[in-house]
Parts: structure tokens; C-alpha cells; sequence
């Protein structure tokens, strides 16, 4: 049987400002990407959001970003190896700490935005997140971008490396996100995606904005919370994906500690 996981950026709410229905996503994903407080979320925000997430068996992991509230971490920074690390091994600490009071455990990790983009490609920025891991726990997985050079470069300094695919985002015949400075690098029609996403899973084939195929080996699908759309989007993926015989499971896991 075909098997993938579902994963959703999750907690991102900030004090009384709102973000996306963690309640809906929730019940539609398999994994939880919990922000951290740097690109967005606060800790009330993150303990509720695990607390759900811990009730309804879906596995958490941590949202880790550049410090970038204002920017919501979509903006490119450089920091100093030493300085990123240790924003690393805190943010996953503090989601680890809210994890274990809710009952449940941090299984991965998925770096966010500006962040993410930059360490599919920068062998050098890419060690020091997988350093800061590793010194954490090496047991957690590392979420990265399907066909980019750290899937490999993580799993050679002993992290497990889940390959992603985006379900609701445009892609470059090479394999590359299509910049969301781009016109339509977001998309919004929900079957569309799910169609798309059914596709990758039996085929392991997207179609790229040019109209080539691309090849994405993906062991999770990654349907944004913070779209207008993103329920619909989410809920229409899993109805496809279940209705063609497809289990969903999270890639790490039982859940609970």
C-alpha cells in the first residue's frame, strides 16, 4: 500500500493577531509544524496547538526560523555559525519542554521560510542547523526540500532526512520552488492540488511550471495553514489521497512520548 505523511506549519498565532485554523488542520494532517517564537507564535499559542495536536495522535515537530518576527522569517538573514546554532538548539528546546508538559514529544525538525529555502542549497548554513541538531538529539529528523543537495548531505552526518513536497506551490523544471515573488508560485485551486498530490504519490512526478515532468521523491506532502484556503486545500489532498487507497501516516511515528 502507497503510504505518506501530511504536514502543516502550525501555532503560528502571536498574542491577540490570528494566523490560520489549527483547529481544522489538525484534524486533517499527520504532522504538526510547530513555530517557535521566531518567525512567528508565542508560548501559549505553542502549548495549545501541541496540547491539540498530542489529543488527536498527530506527530509534532519543531518550526525552527531565523529571528524575523516582522518578516515572519521569509527574508534572507546571515548570521554567524555560532549565533544560528544556538537559535537552533533554543527553539527546539522550548518546543521539546512545551512537548513534554503536553504529553507528547518533538519527533522532527522543519526549518521555516527564508531559513529552509537557504539550507536546501548552502552546504555550509545546512551543517550548522544540522550540527545544532544533532546536539540536541540526533534521533530527530530533519524535514527538507525533495532533490536538494541536504537530503543527502543531512543523512552522510547521520540524521534521518525526510524529503518534502509542497502541495499548494508552483515548481521549477529543476525541482526548485518557483519563487513566491513569482506569479503563480501559490496555487489555490484545491482539486487541482489534490490531483497534483495523487500524482506525486503513485508516480512520483509534478508537473513544472513549464509543462516538463519533474521527478520529486517525497516521503511527506506540505499543505500551508496560513493561505485563505489552506482547510480546503488540506481537506481536498486527504480525500483524494484516502479515496485512491492511499494511507496517511506520520513519517515518525507514534506520537506520544
Amino acid at each position: 500500500m502507497l503510504r505518506i505523511d501530511l504536514n502543516s506549519d502550525l501555532g503560528e498565532h502571536y498574542g491577540p493577531w490570528r494566523m490560520g485554523d489549527d483547529e481544522s488542520m489538525l484534524e486533517t494532517v499527520t504532522s504538526a509544524n510547530i513555530a517557535c517564537g521566531f518567525h512567528a507564535g508565542d508560548p501559549k499559542t505553542a502549548l495549545a496547538t501541541v496540547t491539540t495536536a498530542s489529543a488527536r495522535g498527530v506527530s509534532v515537530g519543531a518550526h525552527v526560523a531565523y529571528p524575523d518576527l516582522v518578516g515572519f522569517g521569509r527574508r534572507p538573514m546571515t548570521l554567524p555559525a555560532d549565533e544560528l546554532e544556538a537559535d537552533i538548539i533554543y527553539q527546539i528546546g522550548a518546543l521539546k519542554a512545551i512537548a513534554h508538559a503536553a504529553g507528547t514529544r518533538v519527533s522532527y525538525v522543519k526549518p521555516h521560510g527564508a531559513l529552509y529555502n537557504s539550507i536546501a542549497f548552502n552546504e555550509a548554513e545546512a551543517a550548522t542547523v544540522i550540527s545544532a541538531i544533532k546536539r540536541v538529539s540526533p534521533e530527530l529528523a530533519l524535514v527538507c526540500l525533495a532533490g536538494s543537495p541536504l537530503v543527502e548531505q543531512a543523512r552522510a552526518a547521520g540524521l534521518r532526512a525526510v524529503p518534502e513536497a509542497f502541495a499548494d506551490r508552483a515548481y521549477e523544471p529543476s525541482g526548485a520552488l518557483v519563487s513566491r515573488a513569482e506569479p503563480g508560485a501559490v496555487m489555490h485551486d484545491p482539486e487541482l492540488v489534490a490531483e497534483r498530490m495523487l500524482r506525486l504519490v503513485q508516480h512520483g512526478t509534478l508537473a513544472a511550471r513549464d509543462g516538463s515532468t519533474v521527478a520529486v521523491e517525497a516521503e511527506s506532502i506540505c499543505v500551508h495553514g496560513d493561505s485563505p484556503d489552506a482547510v480546503d486545500m488540506a481537506r481536498a489532498v486527504r480525500a483524494r489521497l484516502l479515496n485512491a487507497g492511499v494511507e496517511l501516516a506520520a513519517f515518525s511515528g507514534p506520537a506520544h512520548a
